[in-house]
């Protein structure tokens, strides 16, 4: 894994021996109900060399680190989506895509996570195992282990079901510098496919608004398709993934911390047709929809082509497109050219469109 010496199980996992039917107090206390619930939910399923020490932190060879590159990329994220099951995938999918997005994004090469449960009393054993589960499966996809954790129980009315935190922590290579602020006059800007399918999958599963859609979550691991990425174009610019704020927060954030002006063809934009029906029931913008498998590029326009058709042979990126340059002004701002030949400025986010998105 990554050509790192952690031992991981195969993804065909048993059924829990564990005998509780629901979280309870004292499953969070310290004693013999929490270590069981750890033995038989958490470590039975992560199942790894590092994480069956049960030891209060995990360890690392820096020998086997360094060998990887020459810096350590850190990050941590939490998640209280709602609900937690939702169209093609769940809570647990989703920390671990989040967390493993979030590092790859940087050029870095994810190793390791961790895992931090905070549940509701009264939560049912079987979807926590349910969710641990897809955590593992996630983890082996990407090639990551879950090496560490903590579980806290709270009482019946201080929580929704179950939050999760995870953090990551993996190895950039030498040659890689990927920033917010190396867009420049000429580059061009590239996603890997259709914006707004998590956040309309959200909106189905919610069920409040009698929706007929058949979005599935775009929720997906991205550093495969990243190492392929910088393979064939070491010198990318910029990249991030399009989650809270979606493709127009993420362009602003790359004008801002560039010092230019970014302009979006409206035409290129790939956007469903179920989700943009969403929108227009909701009266919601899809460049700010959230995403959990997209990523936004800034590259060189000499690299743009090869870089595309990379991408385009790769699972995670088969609708990637070219959706707009780079200028020189008006600094900071992103402007969307429409379909009738006009533009217009595409702000930031004000505000959140959906609450427990991700």
């Amino acid at each position: 894994m990554n050509n790192i010496n952690i031992k991981t199980s195969e993804t065909d996992l048993p059924k829990t021996k564990f005998s509780g039917k629901t979280i309870i107090l004292s499953h969070g206390a310290g004693g013999k109900a929490m270590h069981d619930l750890i033995e038989q939910i958490f470590v039975s399923t992560f199942n790894n060399s590092e994480l069956s020490l049960l030891e209060d932190q995990a360890r690392f060879d820096l020998t086997e680190l360094t060998a990887l590159g020459d810096r350590l990329a850190m990050t941590t994220d939490s998640y209280v989506v709602d609900p937690l099951f939702f169209p093609g995938g769940d809570i647990g999918k989703l920390a671990v895509t989040g967390t493993v997005n979030d590092l790859a994004v940087g050029g870095a090469k994810p190793l390791y996570l961790t895992c931090g449960m905070i549940i509701e009393e009264g939560f049912s054993i079987d979807e926590l195992h349910r969710i641990v589960i897809s955590m593992k499966k996630t983890a082996d996809e990407a090639g990551v282990a879950i090496v560490t954790g903590d579980t806290k129980v709270v009482p019946r009315g201080f929580a929704d079901k179950l939050f999760i935190n995870t953090a990551g922590v993996g190895v950039i290579a030498k040659e890689t510098q990927i920033l917010s602020s190396r867009a420049s006059v000429g580059d061009v800007v590239i996603i890997n496919g259709y914006v707004g399918d998590h956040g309309a999958a959200i909106v189905d599963a919610r069920g409040e608004l009698a929706l007929e859609v058949s979005v599935e979550t775009d929720c997906q691991v991205l550093n495969h398709l990243i190492q392929e990425m910088l393979v064939c174009c070491p010198d990318i610019h910029c990249m991030r993934d399009a989650t809270r704020g979606g493709l127009a927060t993420v362009l602003n954030e790359f004008a801002q911390g560039s010092d230019v002006a970014i302009t979006l063809e409206h035409s290129q934009i790939p956007i469903r047709d179920e989700v943009r029906g969403v929108c227009e029931v909701l009266g919601l913008d899809p460049l700010y929809l959230a995403n959990e498998g997209k990523l936004v590029t800034v590259v060189k326009k000499e690299d743009a082509e090869a870089l595309l058709a990379v991408m385009k042979k790769h699972p995670a990126g088969k609708n990637s497109a070219i959706i707009g340059h780079v200028e020189e002004s008006p600094q900071g701002k992103v402007i969307l050219e429409t379909g009738f030949g006009g533009t217009r400025i595409i702000d930031m986010l004000v505000g959140e469109q959906l609450p427990r998105i991700c």
